[in-house]
This record gives C-alpha cells, sequence and structure tokens, in this order.
C-alpha cells in the first residue's frame, strides 16, 4: 500500500498542483480544504486519473480539526508518509488601516495552522515509528517583507522559524521539516492580491500585475507546478538529508 500524503488547502491553486505532483510518485492523496467542493472535486479528478485520493474538509485554525484529519486520512488511506502545510490567508491593506480581526484570522491560519499540523503529523510519524516529512508554506514575503503585506510577512516569518525549530527537535525521530518560499503565482488567492494592491495605487490590474513582472528575472510568473516539484523534492527519497530549510521558488525576484 502506498504512503499518504495530507496537503493542507488542496482545492485549488499550489496545493493543487502539489497534490497531483504527489499522487504521480505513487501516495495516496488526502485532499483538504475549508472548502468542501473544491477538495472533493480535486479528489474526483485524482480518481479519474487513476489516482488514490479522498477530500476531507477542515479549519486548520482548529487544532482539533486538525488532528482528526490526521486521523480520519490514516484509517481511510493508510500510513502517513508526508504533511503539507499549505493552506493560507492573506490581505492587502496599509499597516495603519489593517483590520484586527483580518489580522487574528490570518495569524489563526497562517501560523497557528502550521503549528498544529506539525504536532498532529509529527505524533502520528512518532507512533509510526519510521520518520516522515513534513513541508510548510512559507513564502518570498518571509524572506523579504512585502509593504502592504505586513501581517503576511510576519506569519511567514515565523513559519520560516517555526520549521527551523520543528527541524531539530525532530530530527531524532527521523521527521524532516522544510519550507518553500513562492514567489508571485498565479492563483485565485494572487488574483486577489492584485487587484486590492492596484484599487490601492490606484493603478489598473494589468498595470500592477506588469510591475511584478518587472522584479523576476526570469520574466514569468511561476505556476502551481512549479511549486510542487519543489514540494515533491522534498517529500523524495534524494532529499533524505535535508531539513530545516526553506528554498525559494521565485523565479529570481531575490537573491541571497
Amino acid at each position: 500500500m502506498s504512503k499518504v500524503a495530507i496537503i493542507t488547502g488542496a482545492g485549488q491553486g499550489i496545493g493543487e498542483g502539489v497534490a497531483y505532483r504527489l499522487a504521480q510518485d505513487g501516495f495516496s492523496i488526502a485532499v483538504a480544504d475549508i472548502n468542501a467542493q473544491t477538495s472533493s472535486k480535486v479528489a474526483e479528478k485524482l480518481r479519474n486519473d487513476g489516482y488514490q485520493a479522498k477530500a476531507y474538509q477542515l479549519d486548520v485554525a482548529h487544532r482539533g480539526e486538525v488532528f482528526d484529519l490526521v486521523k480520519a486520512a490514516v484509517s481511510d488511506l493508510g500510513e502517513l508518509g508526508v504533511f503539507v502545510n499549505n493552506a493560507g490567508v492573506a490581505f492587502i491593506d496599509t499597516i495603519i488601516d489593517s483590520d484586527p480581526d483580518d489580522i487574528e484570522r490570518l495569524l489563526d491560519v497562517n501560523l497557528k495552522g502550521t503549528y498544529w499540523g506539525i504536532q498532529a503529523a509529527a505524533n502520528q510519524f512518532k507512533k509510526q515509528g519510521n520518520g516522515g516529512r513534513i513541508i510548510n508554506a512559507a513564502s518570498l514575503a518571509g524572506v523579504e517583507a512585502s509593504a502592504l503585506q505586513s501581517a503576511y510577512s510576519a506569519s511567514k516569518f515565523a513559519v520560516r522559524g517555526l520549521t527551523q525549530a520543528a527541524a531539530k527537535e525532530l530530527a531524532q525521530d527521523q521527521i524532516t521539516v522544510n519550507a518553500y518560499d513562492p514567489g508571485v503565482v498565479r492563483t485565485p488567492l494572487r488574483d486577489e492580491i492584485d487587484r486590492r494592491t492596484a484599487a490601492i495605487h490606484k493603478i489598473s490590474i494589468p498595470e500592477q500585475q506588469s510591475n511584478v513582472l518587472k522584479e523576476i528575472a526570469l520574466g514569468r510568473e511561476a505556476t502551481p507546478t512549479d511549486v510542487a516539484e519543489v514540494v515533491a523534492w522534498f517529500a523524495s527519497p534524494g532529499a533524505g538529508y535535508i531539513t530545516g530549510q526553506s528554498i525559494l521558488v521565485d523565479g529570481g525576484m531575490h537573491f541571497q
């Protein structure tokens, strides 16, 4: 029986891309999302393409739901091999005007949701006794902060720190913890970022997108597939000696 990969936020965008890519590598896929319709649609498409997949609905901000997800996926699909903390939210606003409710929700999903995912996955991996892979969604904004994305940037810097701390603690159990840092990826989330940023700067959406494109050395936006390839590598035998790291997937927007 193939091992299970649980991907949160897998109903669209990067998460959907990761689900397909890990399915191609032989994992049974737990398609987890707050949106039951989109997660069911992705799981159905995977099954129609000959892969093993099942949809699950949860809000990663709620710790109990994340632990229940792991329990259900293992019961339904088999031994856990990979847990991808991909779910995330963003909003665009100035620091001064950012709404407290928006900030709290973002931190609940992006930071606490990742924390709960690490806890739930690590507990299951320890029970199984065979190690495992935890892979977290950070961001280019967690390497170099973005204007108008103060809370998002803070949450993603925190995810990178959390990734390092978890990697140090869990290494003794042969559990690796790494992160991927996407730049500009064309997803529904990015569509909303462009719309709101353009409105604040009083420019058109095409102008906003053109301005961003000038910052990318390779001259194009990323696709979910571009990001999924990095996630698949972290999940592969070839990355068995890599832990506590984050990799930029930004086409050359930031160089270290």
